[in-house]
């Protein structure tokens, strides 16, 4: 029986040979039909699964063809840009800005190498009471304070944002784990407050904020090439592609026309007389009237660009340049100049001084109540009369007069290589030649404002023979060999007067000097032709202050050869306080100081006296 089962089950597994027109009536499960003719080799037909095979592997055929094609042609650009990425590196290298130096080449602003000090404790391999210990002298700190730091946390405190690289070295010395020095540029200005009101300062970013810093960075930004570099697989940074000489940067300078030596005497003068009369503000100008270049341009209070972020930020603008004031009586060198170039009065032309006069609703005084009598112009100058120069600018018709003030430049803006300058007011014509009061009030110094500054450049137009020439500070790019490579292009001077009327003009100022109100900026051996003024202070809101005041003084060095400007002006002095008293000795100390630094001949030889 067993027999007979396993016989049957081989031949279901192994069915035998059917005979020709037979069929079998085996019924096998999945078993596929064949056919064949007797003694012949039976042949499988192409079936399901070789169909499903073929679609398969032409499926992935197309699938590779079109990768390959979305890779090489669709986004191929994507790739190779992001295989550059990977590849290459580009860098703009920091420049250091280039340095700013006075007129004899020293150096007011310049960038130095200085480092961000950071510890980090939990890579001590000493105790943190032997680095403080060894850390403290150097940096200038005590044991306690650095450990102190030490214990705020574990890594990455910050204990000085710019150490300079002498300091540097002595911390590199000391062989310390856990000590990290970051390098960076500084701008560093040696002269500490000495030129800050010209100079200025940059931020934390390196950008000029006020100043030549500000007014001049395209001059003082080197010239910053893109460098593209190769990277190694491990991210080393390789030289191939950096072109030759990259890192050389030129030697160029901005120079000034300031001179450090009068910058410093003018400032020391200026604080002292500040001190003496409890002043608000001052500032202190000398221009070569030739030219227009600024040897000294001093504001006080002022400070320290080492450390602008303690400073007020009204100091960051000079107020010589950017705050506006009524001159007053150095104003009346310049009317009279008009009077005469117009030929509406000669120098001895008299005009009666009573004291006071009215102009419509108006009365006008001098400043100290005096008559004076018949009095031709430069005595009108060496009293500083106001009811003489009233009566002396009626010659003149008030748009004749009006046109002259435009001439001068009065209500414009400078446009001086300093920021921030403020642009000058005077009335429009119609109310000007309208209303009677304005010409008398433009005669003796107010009802018009104007900056310090420009007060300075109308002035040397009477020192150098009638030109109206533009102040600057900036003498141009030199470099370390002293040879010029750029200079500023300035604007051509304007003529105004003839030489002639402001020699007259000179000579009546001489007077002002050695017999009027300024007697006080007189110098033994020179002529010094010079005006004193002592100004109410215009109200923001209309009017004037009852008790403030603005004095001033303003020289010329010398009458007989004419080419400086001095200027000295002092805000709301208190006590005895006049143009006299409190600018002219001003003036008087920095022409002294500008004699000895430019080696000034006298103007006539000193007579000794025992």
């Amino acid at each position: 029986m067993n027999d007979r089962m396993q016989n049957s089950k081989l031949k279901t597994r192994f069915p035998t040979r059917v005979a020709k027109g037979q069929h079998s009536k085996l019924n096998i499960q999945n078993q596929v039909p064949y056919e064949g003719r007797e003694g012949s080799t039976l042949v499988q037909r192409p079936g399901f699964r070789l169909l499903l095979i073929w679609a398969i592997m032409m499926a992935g055929s197309f699938g590779l063809l079109f990768n390959l094609y979305r890779l090489q042609v669709v986004i191929s650009p994507n790739l190779e840009e992001k295989a550059r990425q990977q590849q290459m590196i580009y860098m703009r290298p920091f420049i250091p800005r280039r340095p700013i130096v006075d007129r004899n080449g020293n150096v007011l602003a310049v960038d130095r190498r200085v480092y961000t000090l950071y510890v980090h404790p939990k890579l001590f391999k000493q105790s943190k009471a032997n680095i403080a210990t060894q850390l403290a002298p150097i940096l200038d700190k005590t044991v306690t304070e650095l450990e102190t730091l030490f214990n705020k946390r574990n890594t990455g405190i910050q204990i000085s944002a710019s150490l300079p690289e002498d300091t540097a070295n002595k911390i590199a010395q000391l062989s310390l784990d856990g000590i990290e020095m970051i390098p960076k540029y500084s701008r560093l200005y040696p002269q500490q407050e000495l030129a800050a009101d010209v100079v200025g300062y940059v931020n934390v970013d390196h950008q000029g904020q006020a100043g030549i810093e500000y007014s001049q960075e395209k001059l003082l930004e080197r010239e910053v090439r893109t460098l593209r570099m190769s990277r190694a697989g491990n991210g080393t940074l390789m030289p191939d592609h950096i072109p030759e000489g990259f890192i050389h940067s030129d030697d160029l300078r901005l120079k000034l026309t300031l001179d450090s030596r009068l910058q410093r005497a003018a400032r020391s003068a200026l604080k002292q007389k500040i001190k003496e009369f409890n002043a608000k503000r001052g500032t202190v100008i000398v221009m070569d009237a030739l030219d227009g270049s600024l040897l000294v341009l001093v504001s006080e209070p002022t400070y320290n660009p080492n450390q602008f972020s303690k400073s007020d930020i009204s100091l960051f603008k000079n107020w010589a340049l950017a705050d506006l004031y009524e001159p007053g009586s150095t104003f009346k060198p310049l009317n009279v100049a008009i009077a005469l170039e117009s030929g509406a009065v000669r120098p001895d032309s008299l005009f009666n001084d009573t004291g006071s006069i009215q102009i419509g609703r108006w009365p006008i005084a001098n400043y100290d109540k005096k008559a004076h009598g018949m009095i031709n112009p430069p005595q009108i100058l060496q009293h500083s009369s106001n009811v003489g120069m009233v009566r002396m600018m009626q010659q003149m018709k008030p748009e004749v007069y009006y046109g002259w003030l435009e001439r001068l430049g009065l209500g414009q803006r400078l446009e001086t290589d300093l920021p921030f300058e403020s642009a000058g007011q005077l009335k429009n014509q119609r109310k000007f030649t309208s209303s009677p009061i304005e010409p008398a009030t433009t005669a003796f110094g107010q009802g018009f404002s104007l900056t310090p500054l420009q007060l300075v450049q109308l002035h040397a137009t009477l020192a150098n023979g009638g030109k109206l020439v533009m102040p600057h500070v900036v003498q141009g790019l030199f470099d370390s060999q002293g040879q010029l490579y750029w200079q500023p292009r300035l604007s051509t001077s304007r003529p105004i007067f003839s030489p002639e009327t402001c020699q007259k003009v000179l000579e009546m100022m001489e007077q002002v000097v050695s017999q009027g109100t300024g007697k006080t900026a007189q110098i033994s051996g020179y002529r010094v032709a010079g005006k004193t003024g002592t100004a109410q202070k215009a109200s923001p809101t209309g009017g004037y202050f009852t008790n403030a005041k603005i004095t001033s003084f303003v020289g010329i060095l010398s009458v007989d050869s004419p080419r400086y400007v001095v200027m000295a002006v002092v805000d709301e002095p208190k006590g005895n306080a006049f143009g006299s008293t409190v600018a002219a000795p001003i003036v008087k100390s920095v022409m002294e100081a500008l004699i000895a630094i430019e080696q000034i001949p006298p103007s006539q030889p000193t007579v000794a006296t025992e």
